[in-house]
This record gives C-alpha cells, sequence and structure tokens, in this order.
C-alpha cells in the first residue's frame, strides 16, 4: 500500500471513529419544562399502562408497528427496562404508516380489557412477517388473545377506540413530536429510536429532572 493511500484509509478509519464516539456521547432527548401537557401526557389513565410499586420514572412510547425504526427500538428499551424495575410505561398506539397500523392499533388497545396489552404489543413488534388481517389473528393468538372475544369487543368499543387514537395523536402534536417513535420520560423527549445505552442514560437523567 502506497503512502497516499495510507494516509487516505487512516484518515477515513479516523473520521468513522470519531463520529462513532461522538454519537455515543452525544446527550439524547431535550428537557421541558413542566406543564400541564406533559402532567396529562404521562397521567393519562385512558392508555395501557404498566406501572411498578414505586416507579419513579413514567416512560410514555409512541409508536407505530409496521415502523422499522420503532421496532428496532423495542428491543433495545425492553433490554434496559429489564435492569430497571423502577420506570413505568405508558403505551400510546400512534398508526401513521397506514390502515394496517390503525387496524393493528385497534386490535392491541382492545386487547387491554383482557390483560394481553403487553404482550400483545411485544409480539407485534417482533412479528417476523408483514402485518395483516391474517398474521394479526396470528399475533393476537400467541400473545393469549381471546380472539373472538376481541372481535366483538373491537365493534363494541369503535368509539371509545377511535377517542384513545384521536387523543393519542394530540399528544404527539402537543409534544412536538413528527413522527414515530418518540417517548417522553419524565420530562425529557426522546425523537427517533436509541439504543439501550441510550434508553439508560435518558432513565437516569429523567430522575434527575423531577
Amino acid at each position: 500500500m502506497n503512502r497516499d493511500r495510507r494516509g487516505l484509509l487512516i484518515a477515513v478509519l479516523g473520521g468513522s471513529a470519531a463520529a462513532l464516539l461522538l454519537q455515543r456521547s452525544r446527550t439524547v432527548g431535550t428537557t421541558l419544562p413542566e406543564t400541564p401537557v406533559i402532567d396529562a401526557v404521562l397521567g393519562d389513565l385512558s392508555a395501557p399502562r404498566s406501572t411498578p410499586k414505586g416507579a419513579d420514572v413514567t416512560l410514555v412510547v409512541f409508536t407505530d408497528y409496521q415502523c422499522p425504526a420503532c421496532r428496532r427500538a423495542n428491543r433495545a428499551m425492553h433490554s434496559a427496562l429489564a435492569d430497571d424495575p423502577l420506570v413505568g410505561v405508558v403505551y400510546k398506539d400512534w398508526p401513521i404508516f397506514g390502515p394496517i397500523s390503525e387496524r393493528a392499533a385497534r386490535i392491541a388497545i382492545t386487547s387491554a380489557s383482557q390483560g394481553r396489552y403487553a404482550a400483545l404489543h411485544d409480539g407485534l413488534m417482533r412479528y417476523p412477517r408483514r402485518l395483516d388481517d391474517a398474521n394479526l389473528r396470528v399475533a393476537s393468538l400467541a400473545a393469549g388473545v381471546d380472539w373472538e372475544r376481541l372481535v366483538g369487543d373491537l365493534m363494541l368499543r369503535r368509539l371509545d377506540i377511535d377517542r384513545i387514537l384521536a387523543k393519542n395523536a394530540l399528544d404527539a402534536f402537543s409534544l412536538g413530536l413528527k413522527g414515530t417513535p418518540g417517548y417522553l420520560a419524565n420530562r425529557i423527549l426522546v425523537e427517533g429510536a436509541i439504543t439501550e445505552r441510550q434508553f439508560r442514560d435518558v432513565f437516569a437523567r429523567a430522575r434527575e429532572a423531577r
């Protein structure tokens, strides 16, 4: 390898390493001021949620089941949550990728009445095939959902689910989110997918910002 090519390679590798270091060290998210909007989003009791006893961080999750970045970040989020039992999660389905996304969101929200929301949410995020009506049923059954009951509940709760989805969209816009995924950890707002390490950092900063 001649000297010019060696110098170019060193420069490229050095630049890549610097970019990676910058990405890892960059502070993720924005600390928002305390407002009634923030309090309402964090305290929304109409949304499916998991609240461990003694939780000191509330993580609000805005996602779409067909969003590739949401699916990637879901794995990182669960890895971070596994080691932090004091983080509660509020799920805000925000289906912006079309009719199948909305269908999936409606099914997930309806499954909450059976206590299966968290299992189905994770199952849909990890589902390896394209989502369609048949695969939504398969994923629901795999998550322990009573499908026949859910189909009936979808009809009975249609207007209620309309309101929940409209509220989720309004909450997202009120926070300034432009797309999925989006996260609100206490007062830390994050836009876009982040890594497990970054979730851990966000949780720590959320505690400091309380």
